[in-house]
């Protein structure tokens, strides 16, 4: 598959690094010469120099036979415009990054797809919903829903509560038990389960269960007494943050501390005064904490620019009481090493941004793929087509690959789990687990 991605900037660099790895044609347009040749040397792409927006370098980097061209430069303007320029030159798919709300209106992206962008991404408000969904459910490191809740994907961290540690999975979660463990990170190794598996102290495992039994999963891993997080603290007030602040359900109430007034007087006027204070303020300042009820806060998000600040910040929250807390963490290097400190949920905008636009090289018909950056692993929804290779046999004779499994189906409105005996039909959406497993090598089995 030939991928153009312009803009070398986070999301883009990564983009590159991850779709390179799977030996997909890529070629990376900037105006940086600096920038692409902190790339080149090692990745297998090619980099050219120049404005995405220019009909010469978008003609001399192959845009008419591209299937997929990518804009995610800082400037929204700018994607827009390559997007479209691109196809109308030729480009199968295009995707283009913006940070304007109003564009991901359903009615402004079919808009869009009339000028030719095919999809349009927003870091910042996909960061703000698993950030929610984070704070919705205290004692969950993730929550991914399937088709509004049918299926739930739950990662749990296990501590000395839990009921299901040290027992053979298949006597703990079989056919008829209403959960599935997917996957297990266990120190730095990551675990595509089987039967004679079993669960330990301090693993992070991946729950696949419908909506209705989340109340056991919850009581079965010992976390009962977790409170519901109502008072959430935000420490930095920028994109990610206001729009994390305008998804959270009415009956949280919050306080972002920022330390530049002007973006103090900025957040004032665009957020309900009745829901979210703003404090003027360094949120690594301990008295400054304490004196805003850090300890009787139930969340603490630490949503700044750097990394370390974010991490060292909810350490400081954990100590001083705080039960749930999440850190954007921008730097993949820092991610391992966040994880190793146990400071809860990470946020990572670029890889959130990669696995939307990870699933538009999938030919099959995939309604999302997410990149579990704890676990290293990915879990896609693939739909199963008529004839197609998954409909054919009972899942336990299908030869799925080793490090991947079916963790559970939507079936009309229906979710369900998949055991060995499950025979998947045409239509249903299917949930995949993989882990070192290139992506494209499952969607065979569903086209």
């Amino acid at each position: 598959m030939k991928i153009i991605i312009a803009g070398a900037y986070a999301i883009g660099t990564h983009l590159a690094r991850l779709l390179s790895r799977s030996n997909e044609e890529i070629t990376l347009i900037d105006e940086s010469e600096e920038r692409l040749a902190s790339i080149g040397s090692d990745c297998d792409l090619l980099t050219m120099p120049g404005k995405p927006t220019s009909l010469h370098i978008l003609r001399d980097a192959g845009v008419a036979d591209a299937d997929l061209f990518i804009a995610v430069t800082p400037v929204e303007s700018t994607n827009i415009t390559a997007s479209i320029l691109a196809k109308n030159l030729g480009a199968k798919r295009t995707v283009a990054r913006v940070d304007n709300p109003e564009y991901m209106d359903p009615q402004a992206q079919e808009f869009f797809k009339e000028l030719g962008i095919s999809k349009l991404i927003y870091p910042e408000m996909l960061a703000a919903v698993d950030i929610n969904n984070g704070l919705k459910m205290s004692w969950v490191r993730q929550r991914w829903d399937v088709h509004d809740g049918a299926l739930v994907m739950l990662g749990i961290k296990l501590r000395e509560g839990c009921e299901i540690l040290n027992e053979p999975l298949k006597n703990i979660s079989g056919p008829n038990d209403p959960y599935h463990v997917v996957a297990i990170k266990r120190g730095s190794d990551t675990i595509i389960p089987g039967g004679n598996d079993e669960l330990k102290l301090y693993d992070l495992a991946y729950f696949m269960t419908t909506r209705n039994y989340i109340p056991y999963i919850r009581k079965i891993v010992g976390k009962e007494h977790y409170v519901d997080v109502k008072n959430v603290m935000i420490m930095g007030g920028g994109r990610t943050a206001v729009r994390a602040v305008k998804k959270m359900p009415e009956y949280m109430e919050c306080k972002i501390i920022e330390m530049s007034e002007e973006r103090c007087e900025y957040l004032n006027d665009i957020l309900d005064e009745n829901k979210t204070l703003i404090i003027h303020g360094d949120g690594r300042d301990i008295p400054l904490l304490v004196e805003e009820g850090i300890r009787s806060t139930q969340a603490f998000v630490a949503l700044t620019g750097n990394a370390e600040t974010n991490i060292l910040a909810c350490l400081t929250a954990k100590r001083m009481g705080v039960r749930k807390t999440v850190a954007a963490v921008e730097n993949v290097d820092y991610v391992s090493m966040a994880e190793s400190l146990d400071i809860g949920t990470i946020i990572n905008k670029k890889m959130i941004a990669a696995s939307y636009i990870y699933q538009m090289m999938l030919d099959a018909d995939v309604m999302n793929v997410r990149f579990l950056m704890s676990a290293n692993a990915d879990v896609a929804e693939f739909i199963a087509k008529e004839g197609s290779k998954v409909t054919q046999k009972p899942v336990k004779e299908l030869g799925m690959p080793i490090g991947v499994t079916i963790g559970g189906l939507v079936r009309g409105e229906e979710g369900m789990l998949v055991s060995g005996n499950t025979q998947i039909e045409p239509g249903d959406s299917v949930m995949v687990f993989c882990h070192n497993i290139n992506m494209k090598k499952i969607e065979k089995y569903f086209i």
